[in-house]
């Protein structure tokens, strides 16, 4: 299926809708029937129908259709936040006394989530690094029931080689669920490497403009049928149809987008790597990343997400220099047009800090849609001011 028509016009009959170019937003908490049949048709099967909007609704239908085409999946379900894409899947496959193999370095709240959240039914997570196949091998238990990936991680970058590990799984009958935030259907397909489940923050690239919060999952029918069945509309993370409805207006310029970030994180690490007051430059596709042919593997990109650290670190040269930056953003998150930043040390308390520490030295950078130049050159101006 070709992406301009899966972004342009997959899901939109626009015959249905006043020949609007723009989808509207179908903003009703219910729908009505003209009998009893269709209402009891609707209830019986309502992963397909439109009866309460806090199961499906047809602004969230063409919004579906669209990323689940784009994972090259049978079928997606849409939440209101990408942790709680991981999290009910996971609440929906999993029974006490079972166990999860996931790795180390991924998102906070997914960790949190293995930790304090699971632990409390009986359920257990082992932590590998996930850089081979042999932790997997060793870490694998016979009530091992998911496989937990992120590749790349969101601030240190390892990659899990996701055809073996998915190879792997199946020959155990395990779940692979894999977080793809990071580089968007359009730079990595797990589906196709043989992954189950693919989870994203559609808050990121997919939103694109900084102004939605959202999750999409993707994978079989049946397996997403039988998320949504239980757990799904028990917990009810239902995505709003206005928060829909950015979403696919995002999708209307991802490659664009996507495109310019990653082309403008090239020319920006390369620079960094050049510097005298810069010690390292974390990103996949670095050519002094160990990982760099399983990169170029398994992925076609990797947008703007980058993490350096600085010579001589400390805590007060860390804040210092982001402190100093003009026109690069301090805040969370990325994929928006903005630039940002965020050192690993923002997220604990300054008693806890540690030199030694390497990923405590993290300094993580999104690269927006901003000129690169016009980057480099706060970049330049912090760095000189911490030297």
């Amino acid at each position: 299926m070709e992406l301009s028509f899966i972004l342009n016009e997959l899901g939109e009959e626009r015959e249905n809708y006043f020949n609007a170019v723009s989808p509207p937003i179908i903003q009703t908490s219910n729908f009505a029937f003209k009998t009893v049949g269709d209402l009891r048709n609707a209830m019986d099967d309502e992963f397909a129908a439109s009866l309460y909007s806090r199961g499906q609704n047809p602004t969230l239908d063409i919004l579906r259709k669209k990323l689940a085409a784009l994972d090259g999946a049978e079928d997606a379900l849409l939440f209101s936040s990408g942790i709680s894409a991981i999290t009910i899947p996971m609440l929906a496959l999993l029974k006490s006394g079972d166990h999860i193999i996931a790795v180390e370095n991924s998102y906070s709240w997914s960790v949190k989530f293995f930790n304090d959240f699971l632990p409390k039914f009986g359920i257990t997570t082992t932590f590998i690094s996930g850089t081979n196949l042999e932790e997997f091998e060793q870490a694998a238990q016979p009530k091992t029931r998911i496989i937990f990936l992120e590749s790349p991680s969101t601030f240190s970058y390892e990659l899990q080689d996701l055809k073996k590990v998915a190879a792997f799984a199946r020959s155990r009958d395990i779940v692979t669920i894999i977080d793809n935030s990071y580089c968007s259907p359009l730079y990595q397909q797990p589906i196709a490497l043989g992954i189950d489940l693919v989870a994203q923050s559609a808050t990121k690239y997919i939103g694109g403009h900084s102004d939605v919060v959202a999750g999409v999952l993707t994978g079989s029918k049946a397996l997403l049928k039988k998320i949504f069945e239980n757990e799904f509309m028990t917990f009810g993370p239902a995505l709003s149809p206005n928060s829909a409805w950015l979403l696919l207006r995002g999708l209307r310029t991802l490659p664009l987008r996507l495109e310019r970030s990653f082309e403008s994180t090239k020319t920006i690490t390369a620079w960094l790597s050049g510097h005298e007051a810069v010690q390292d430059v974390i990103w996949p596709f670095s050519p002094n990343n160990k990982q760099l042919i399983l990169a170029n593997e398994q992925m076609k990109g990797c947008g703007g997400l980058f993490s350096f650290t600085l010579k001589n670190s400390s805590l007060e040269k860390i804040e210092a220099f982001c402190n100093n930056l003009k026109h690069i953003l301090l805040a969370v998150s990325w994929g928006g047009h903005e630039s940002l930043i965020v050192p690993a040390i923002a997220s604990f308390g300054i008693q806890h800090y540690d030199n030694n520490n390497d990923r405590q030295q993290l300094i993580r950078m999104y690269v927006g849609l901003e000129d690169p130049q016009y980057l480099i050159a706060d970049l330049q101006q912090a760095l000189t001011s911490v030297q």
